[in-house]
């Protein structure tokens, strides 16, 4: 038995090479960007969820960055972002520009943090992408605060707030946006908003429609009325008013949810919607309010995380990012570059939707400014 692993695991080490060389060839010598490094992930068991939002994020190169700039700092208590930063390190100092990484560290620590992730089974990349960029935010936001309790910040100065508020981390400069609620009574136009916070959007897919379609329909205005009439503070009773949501402030990153599992009443049990969502490479958010911060902002597709199969807790996933001028697939440990075009393939399907499907879940788009 040992033999046979053994050379199972030989002939994939060398399949892996194989397939680095491959694409090192195929991008060219002269091609192949300065200081960038291209490294598939080993799987550990149905950690495809992991291994691919990993990628997505990598190449969203404001995270790469603050996450190899907090590798930096003097050394810290092993934690998520430790090895995190760890794992980011280890890509981007390769020797080789091509080849495989075992995130074994950051993997092992995933699972002693959160059981939810303790196990072999296949979990939703959405619901690890929100735990890892919640949990960084977590850690930062902690080291902050007890830089504070010990009266100095990292610059060295002096700190004299006493603001129970936590300061903002990297994590919200580069997700976080502002949605704005905002509720118009239909008796005395009165409209009232509340601010709401995000690190992601999930929208709601259509068949054959568009990510602007359904960014449009997530700010669909809803009527409240019958019993869930809305309470106006300036009538003083409850009056029939327009609901709708708004993005007050964009973000520098935006990861767009594409909400892919819905729970079915007849088969006890969530499917998937493999509809056709065209996401474009170029995205402009058209359901801004009035007062937003530069809504006209441009913003570029840098990563995809694409869901295989039927549905939520089986399948696979893979990520596709662009790098510079090029895109690349990344499959656990085998690394392709395809063309632009082939994003089309990723779209979902227009007929047959029970049918496995490779379809984008998760959007990242990158701000131009």
């Amino acid at each position: 038995m040992e033999i046979l692993m053994t050379v199972s695991k030989i002939a994939s080490i060398c399949t892996m090479g194989a397939n680095a060389s491959a694409l090192e060839k195929e991008i060219g010598p002269e091609q192949f960007p300065v200081n960038e490094h291209y490294f598939g992930l080993v799987n550990f068991g149905n950690t495809c969820y992991c291994n691919s939002v990993l990628q997505a994020l990598y190449f969203c190169r404001p995270f790469r960055d603050k996450v190899l700039a907090y590798k930096s700092q003097p050394r810290k208590k092993e934690n998520l972002l430790t090895c995190l930063a760890d794992l980011f390190h280890s890509i981007a100092t390769q020797k080789k520009k091509v080849g495989v990484i075992p995130p074994k560290k950051f993997i092992t620590r995933l699972r002693k943090e959160n059981e939810l992730f303790d196990n072999y089974m296949q979990q939703d990349a959405h619901e690890f992408l929100n735990y890892l960029l919640n949990t960084v935010a977590d850690i930062l936001q902690e080291e902050r605060k007890q830089e504070k309790q010990n009266g100095r910040l990292p610059n060295g100065n002096i700190d004299n707030e006493n603001n129970s508020q936590p300061d903002p981390t990297w994590v919200h400069e580069i997700f976080q946006g502002t949605l704005t609620n905002e509720t118009r009574c239909l008796t005395c136009e009165t409209i009232s908003s509340k601010d709401e916070d995000f690190l992601d959007l999930s929208v709601d897919v259509e068949q054959n429609t568009s990510i602007t379609h359904c960014l449009r329909g997530f700010s669909n205005t809803e009527t409240l009325c019958s019993e869930y009439k809305y309470y106006c503070e300036e009538c003083r009773s409850k009056q029939e008013a327009h609901k709708r949501m708004k993005v007050k402030k964009l973000p520098m990153i935006l990861a767009l949810h594409l909400k892919r599992f819905k729970y079915m009443d007849q088969l006890h049990r969530y499917t998937k919607l493999s509809y056709r969502v065209v996401f474009p490479l170029e995205l402009r958010l058209f359901n801004t309010s009035g007062d937003a911060t530069n809504p006209d902002r441009m913003y570029d597709l840098v990563a995809v995380v694409v869901h295989c199969g039927s549905g939520p807790n089986r399948g696979h996933y893979i990520a596709i990012v662009k790098s510079h001028d090029f895109w690349l697939l990344f499959d656990d440990d085998i690394v392709e570059k395809i063309d632009a075009q082939a994003i089309e393939e990723f779209y979902g399907l227009t007929s047959d939707i029970s049918k496995n499907s490779e379809s984008g879940y998760i959007l990242f788009y990158q701000s131009r400014d």
